[in-house]
């Protein structure tokens, strides 16, 4: 530890403690002194020299080059020294050669005082700096008006120039906090706070003023706080509930007083059913006041940016005209604003979409779009900003379901382009079989049956023999075309649904009973192909591995085509994988936007379709 360091908290704790053996000697002296002694022992000046030289004390010991701790504890040396030097001086009699100097003493030290703490402290604080050099200029004023005041105490100009050189203070202050980040902005408002519990008894005065001196413990206490807790969040939120609970208390006592006067003058008679009246009408109107006030005071706190009803609006209006993928983007920069946070970030199907900087996720949160999870919102940590901590929950609350929808609607719009490029892909990759085919296979088998018959042409006149060889080979070789023609021909469609309609194709796919419920004349082709195909695999599955005894299959029509394959085999095993037949039915339900679900017990395995016409 560096000397001047533990000279500097050795001569704020002596101050401390010099205060605090004034305070005691004031009290000693408040004793004699004769008149009515008010509900407390002690003055504001006493509770002033006890509670700031402690904590600019405290202040210093953390922060020994801080100017503030040295004000809070000088100045509070000052108020008790000031104190015990009038207590002291009304206590001598008038004729006594020491009342008059200790009187201009007590006079002299209280503007000096007021200078530190009503004129320095506000200008310095909370970085020990002045905003700028131009600022030295407010201050020189009100020493200049001070050290008048002292000298010349009778004249009736001064006070008021007092009273600006103070406002003119303060302003130092208004201004810093307007240019201030976060972290400072809530320094300023700790002790901000505390003045106005302070001026509120001191406002009132009469019976309440003692309840001053209370209250003046609690600014240097705050401004410690602030000094060394610089990370403090949650202010805003206390000032956001003081401001709803003040609005409340004022306009349900405005509307009592009104009430009252108007039923005393009016209606005299009732007055005994007026409370009632009263709370009635408190109880009707306090929710909807409460959220009214809450909006003024996040207007007042955070700006229309950050009232989150307005934020609300905003989105809902933008996700009315953008794309699904501009929709989720605004979104996300409508959180980033709101919450005042570094970026937000949404992860859908393992998918980030982000906005702004994302250096580590302060917050997760769960996106549910009618029950079923669609996302994960996350929210990066706060940015620069006034307050971006206290309205964090009703943003978040009131923004959610937007969210929430965006991402179920970018999931949707995701999913139908997933589709799109699988039925795309399929449909080159059955051009590219059918070209391999017919390349490969007829055009092989053609050309080869060509060069027979020019063969057989040639041999006929020499070889008839030879010529009927190569005809009756020819032959055989167009049952095999044929036969490759009608595969190529099933691979596309199966040739049974054109001749037997859907359930007598289905019902020649093998043994079982079948039902059908509805007319199935008229059905879209793809449907009919994807019913087909679904009830084709699940028996190819039952004739494979379930071991069942019997099977049925049933064909429902209404606003969907429902496809229903059950049979009494041994169920699906708990650890079963899925394979390429299951996938390839759920595929095939998937591409006209319906579902395919397989269901396993104990009494076997169920297979549903539900293709959408």
């Amino acid at each position: 530890m560096r000397l001047p360091d533990r000279a500097a908290r050795i001569c704020a704790a002596g101050a401390a403690g010099a205060a605090i053996l004034l305070v005691v000697a004031d009290l000693a002296i408040g004793e004699r002194l004769p008149g009515p002694g008010g509900p407390l022992p002690v003055s504001p000046q006493d509770v002033m020299g006890l509670a700031f030289p402690v904590f600019g004390a405290l202040l210093v010991q953390r922060r020994p080059k801080l100017v503030i701790g040295w004000l809070l504890a000088l100045g509070g040396l000052g108020a008790a020294a000031s104190a015990a030097s009038a207590d002291l001086a009304a206590l001598l009699v008038q004729s006594h050669p020491l009342a008059a100097p200790l009187g201009v003493f007590s006079h002299g030290v209280w503007n000096l005082t007021t200078y530190a703490l009503g004129v320095l402290l506000p200008m310095l604080y909370p970085t020990g700096a002045l905003l700028s050099k131009a600022w030295c200029w407010p201050g020189g004023f009100a020493a200049v008006v001070l050290a008048a005041e002292w000298v010349t105490p009778g004249t009736g100009v001064l006070p008021p120039l007092v009273t600006a050189a103070l406002v003119l203070a303060f302003s130092s202050l208004v201004i810093r906090f307007r240019r201030a980040g976060d972290d400072e902005r809530r320094q300023i408002l700790w002790p901000l706070l505390a003045i106005a519990c302070l001026s509120v008894p001191w406002i009132i005065g009469g019976s309440l003023w003692w309840i001053t001196a209370i209250t003046i413990p609690l600014i240097p206490a705050a401004i410690t706080l602030a000094v060394l807790r610089y990370r403090l969040f949650g202010i805003d939120t206390l000032i956001t509930r003081a401001l709803v609970g003040a609005g409340m208390v004022t306009v349900f006592a405005s509307a009592y007083v009104l009430a009252g006067t108007a039923s005393s003058l009016f209606v005299a008679e009732v007055d005994r059913y007026f409370g009632l009246v009263v709370a009635l009408g408190a109880g009707v109107f306090f929710h909807p006041m409460k959220r009214v006030l809450h909006r003024l005071a996040d207007r007042a706190l955070y700006g229309t940016r950050g009232d989150p009803i307005s934020l609300a609006a905003d989105l809902r209006r933008r996700l009315q005209q953008s794309d699904p993928v501009h929709g989720l983007l605004a979104t996300l920069e409508t959180i980033r604003e709101g919450l005042a946070v570094t970026g937000a970030a949404l992860d859908l199907d393992g998918a980030r979409t982000q906005w702004g900087e994302l250096p580590v996720v302060a917050r997760r949160v769960d996106l549910v779009w009618h029950g079923e999870p669609v996302g994960t919102l996350l929210i990066g940590p706060p940015g620069r900003r006034r307050f971006p901590a206290a309205h964090d929950e009703r943003v978040i609350a009131g923004l959610t379901p937007y969210i929430a929808d965006a991402a179920h609607t970018m999931r949707l719009t995701t999913a139908l382009r997933r589709s799109r490029e699988r039925i795309l892909t399929a449909r080159e990759e059955e051009r590219r079989r059918l070209r391999r085919d017919l390349h490969d296979g007829l055009g092989q088998t053609l050309s080869a049956m060509a060069m027979r018959i020019t063969m057989a042409r040639m041999s006929l006149s020499r070889s008839p023999e030879t010529a009927d060889t190569l005809l009756a080979d020819l032959r055989c070789g167009m049952d095999a075309v044929s036969g490759d023609i009608r595969v190529l021909v099933h691979g596309l469609r199966p040739p049974a649904l054109d001749d037997l309609g859907l359930a007598g194709a289905i019902k020649e796919l093998g043994p079982g009973e079948l039902v059908v419920d509805g007319d199935l004349t008229g059905l879209p082709a793809a449907v009919e192909v994807a019913a087909y195909r679904i009830a084709q695999e699940a028996l190819t599955n039952i004739r494979r591995h379930a071991a069942a005894t019997r099977s049925s299959i049933s064909l429902s029509r209404g606003c969907d085509l429902v496809v229903e394959v059950r049979d009494d085999g041994r169920g699906l095993p708990a650890d079963a994988r899925p394979g390429v037949g299951l996938a390839s039915m759920r595929e095939r339900a998937a591409e006209l936007g319906g579902t395919c679900e397989v269901r396993g017990s104990a009494e076997g395995t169920t297979v549903t379709a539900r293709l959408p016409l």
